[in-house]
């Protein structure tokens, strides 16, 4: 098989950027060792930033997203038995979108299907070979695929990001000592917006997924069992981060449970010969920023561009700083979610804690700070 971009990895990165190639006119196939099922049924993050909106919109693929999706214009802060709302369209003129990387995916999937363009699902043993030449290869039980160039989107355990050869790679980490436990409840939100709460016991993140589906976290333990987590505990302890006088978090039927760690990752560069890391398999947030799968996309959305650039005019430029154009905004991204998390998330000692409480008052109380977290958290449009 013979095709111009190969792409390892059939999550938010991989199908987006199938998707902008098709619409410039530019040859791929994807390969997904996962079932279809796994990869349309994995429950992720669900806030999208604006400008991801914008071009899932103009990539043909925002249909449903706009019919089903429920935009948001701020968040709120809770804290010392507070809530504040963060007005973020009002301070930047952007707001979020609450969709599902879920139906993010379901939604890329049908449009490759109905494009009738090669997409190769449970491929199994799947290698990446000769990145350094102009033919890199792409071999899995199945068969080989030659191209010219290797979208390597296939998350942090994947085989791309390890193919290249030892000494290329600087790699930067921070593990922490918490996670979180996530819940989707069929219940209808007891909220309008998300409400991030800091609470003496821990985080906690009210979220939701539709009218009747609810997302919600409690920090716990890094490596905690969620056996250890009956749904009437759950329930109790998000009531306790989360009680408000004359507000009342309603429960129902807990659908799924898990725990999730927390780590920042960071590996530069983001390229080797022909190969092109993005998304999880070169970077990873925290989840408090929300930014995971909007790094991802915008990742995708400068590669696509360079792809552009390269195959109709054989100009290189934008190729050769794709790591570098990347890097900018994933450092940003890192940092504010290292922000965020180590803001809400009850750690150290009391010292710490007034520390946050201090940072938490300071941003619902001056308008610069409150603009620069919905500046961040909208996605900026220039890094």
């Amino acid at each position: 098989m013979r095709t111009q971009v190969g792409i390892v990895g059939a999550g938010p990165a991989g199908l987006t950027l199938g998707r902008l190639l098709e619409r410039a006119g530019i040859e791929s196939v994807i390969l997904e060792q996962r079932s279809r099922e796994y990869c349309e049924h994995r429950v992720r993050a669900g806030v999208l930033e604006q400008g991801v909106v914008d071009l899932l919109r103009d990539a043909g693929a925002g249909e449903r997203m706009d019919r089903e999706g429920i935009p948001h214009g701020g968040i709120y802060l809770q804290f010392a038995g507070e809530r504040h709302h963060v007005p973020m369209q009002e301070l930047t003129g952007r707001g979020i979108m609450i969709y599902g990387q879920t139906e993010v995916v379901k939604d890329l999937i049908a449009a490759r299907i109905e494009s009738g363009l090669p997409l190769h699902f449970e491929a199994e043993d799947v290698s990446v070979h000769d990145l350094d030449s102009e033919r890199p290869r792409i071999r899995w039980a199945g068969g080989e695929l030659e191209c010219d160039v290797v979208a390597g989107c296939d998350g942090f355990h994947g085989v791309c990001r390890p193919s290249i050869p030892d000494g290329v790679l600087h790699t930067f980490e921070r593990e922490y000592s918490f996670g979180w436990l996530g819940i989707l409840a069929q219940v209808a939100p007891s909220m309008d917006e998300l409400i991030y709460a800091h609470h003496e016991r821990g985080f906690a993140l009210l979220s939701l997924r539709s009218p009747e589906l609810s997302r919600y976290y409690v920090q716990v333990d890094h490596d905690e069992d969620p056996a250890n987590w009956p749904d009437e505990r759950i329930w109790e302890e998000l009531r306790a981060r989360t009680s408000l006088d004359g507000w009342e978090l309603a429960d129902g039927p807990i659908l799924e449970k898990g725990v999730t760690g927390m780590r920042s990752f960071v590996a530069e560069p983001m390229q080797y010969g022909r190969l092109y890391l993005a998304g999880d398999a070169a970077h990873i947030v925290p989840p408090t920023g929300a930014k995971g799968l909007n790094l991802a996309v915008h990742d995708v959305a400068v590669l696509a561009d360079a792809l552009v650039a390269w195959f109709r005019d054989r100009d290189a430029s934008k190729l050769d700083g794709y790591s570098a154009a990347c890097l900018r905004r994933v450092w940003r991204a890192e940092h504010f979610s290292y922000w965020m998390t180590t803001m809400l998330h009850r750690h150290g000692d009391d010292f710490d804690l007034k520390l946050q409480l201090s940072q938490l008052r300071y941003v619902t109380t001056s308008d610069a700070a409150a603009r620069s977290l919905a500046e961040n958290y909208t996605g900026l449009t220039a890094v």
